[in-house]
Order: structure tokens, then sequence, then C-alpha cells
């Protein structure tokens, strides 16, 4: 009956409920599906950018696409780390499949937030200017540190490293909840003037990170059931 089911990409494991089962046909559908949904961003903002859509960038297009892109590298970055905490939650084991690909989408935003940032937002590519950035406004120190340290999760991401960096990989990513403070952080702190919808990501984090340490103060037994994140 369950021939044709995976839990998230190989065989179903003892004691997998139904219910956390998809076909490999519906595991590849929804991941085109949240592929298609982290690139609908980008494409509405290129459309825009080339006049192939009705999207309006507004008057100031840069900031548009600055803003833009940051956003949806922080909104797909708190979805990474839900996947976990949701898992657990309704015991939907494939949706681990999802969490790599979502964590490259984020870092793919975040590579054309500060690519606007640098290249398009002040003088062209003037590292000095980057610099002096870097020592006088903490929020861009902030998020220049985020995106440092999802380089090396992102290089690590394929199964070929996971396999030679053992259980030090686990290690390195767990930098993603760093990572996540310090995207709400440098979100936060450039967005003091209306820091209402900041304080949504704050408590949205605050909720995710929260329901890590649960998880990991859970009894043995019912920790390695529960997790293999």
């Amino acid at each position: 009956m369950l021939r044709g089911l995976v839990p998230c990409g190989g065989p179903p494991a003892a004691g997998h409920p139904a219910h956390s089962l998809v076909s490999r046909h519906g595991l590849r559908a929804i991941r085109i599906a949240v592929a298609l949904a982290c690139s609908a961003p980008f494409l509405l903002l290129a459309g825009g950018a080339a006049g192939l859509t009705s999207l309006d960038l507004g008057s100031n297009p840069i900031e548009t696409l600055l803003h833009s892109c940051g956003k949806a590298a922080l909104n797909i970055l708190m979805l990474t780390l839900a996947v976990t905490p949701v898992r657990r939650l309704i015991g939907l084991s494939w949706l681990v499949s999802l969490r790599r690909m979502l964590g490259l989408f984020a870092f793919g935003y975040a590579v054309l937030h500060f690519a606007v940032y640098v290249g398009l937002d002040r003088r062209p590519w003037d590292w000095v200017a980057l610099q002096a950035d870097l020592l006088e406004r903490p929020y861009i120190t902030l998020g220049f540190t985020a995106l440092l340290l999802m380089l090396p999760l992102a290089v690590t991401s394929t199964s070929a490293m996971q396999r030679r960096l053992g259980r030090r990989w686990k290690t390195l990513h767990r930098l993603i909840y760093a990572i996540g403070a310090l995207a709400v952080a440098h979100y936060w702190w450039q967005a003091r003037r209306d820091p209402y919808e900041s304080l949504v990501y704050v408590g949205v984090l605050a909720l995710l990170l929260g329901s890590r340490l649960l998880g990991r103060r859970q009894p043995p037994q019912i920790a390695r059931k529960l997790s293999k994140s």
C-alpha cells in the first residue's frame, strides 16, 4: 500500500505515519512548485525592470530592487528555519527535502541584495565607500556578516560535502540560527522608523528558535524519533 511513497526522498522508515509520506512524483511536483514560488519575486522584479510586466518599481527603482531582494531573502530564510519545527509539529518528514533548496534561494536573494547595494545604490563597486559603511553603519555590518556566514553553508550544501564533512557538516550548518538572528537584526535596525513589521520578524524568529530549544529538551527516546536535522 505504501510502495512508491517516501518520507523525504528515501525508503519509508519503520513507524512513519502514512500521512507523512508522499509519492516520488508528488515530491517532485512539490519541489517544482516551491522553486517557482521562490523564483517569483526575482521574475517579477526582472520583468518590471525590463518593462515586460505591469509591475511598477516606483520613483526609486533601485531602492525597490534593494528592499525587495532583501525582503525575499529574509522571508525564505525564515521558511528555511521553519522546516524542522513544522516537520516535528505535523509529522511531514518530506519537508526536510525542501530545506536545501530554500536555503540556496535565500542565499541567492541575499547575494542579489548585496549586489544591488554595492553596484547600483551607490557609486558602482566603490569598495572604499563600502568599507566606510561597514565601519559606520551597524545594520550594514550585521547584514554583511550574515551574508558571509551564508557562504560556507551554500558551498557545503551538496550531498557530497555532507558525506565528506561528516558530523562537522551538522555543526557548521547550525550557523543558520546565527544568520537568522543577524538578518532580523539587520532588517530591524534599518527599519526603526516603522518597527512594527520588524517586530513580526523578531517574534517569528523567537518562536522558531524557541521551538528548536524545546525540541532539544525532549526525552532521549522522543528526540531520536523527532530529530534528524
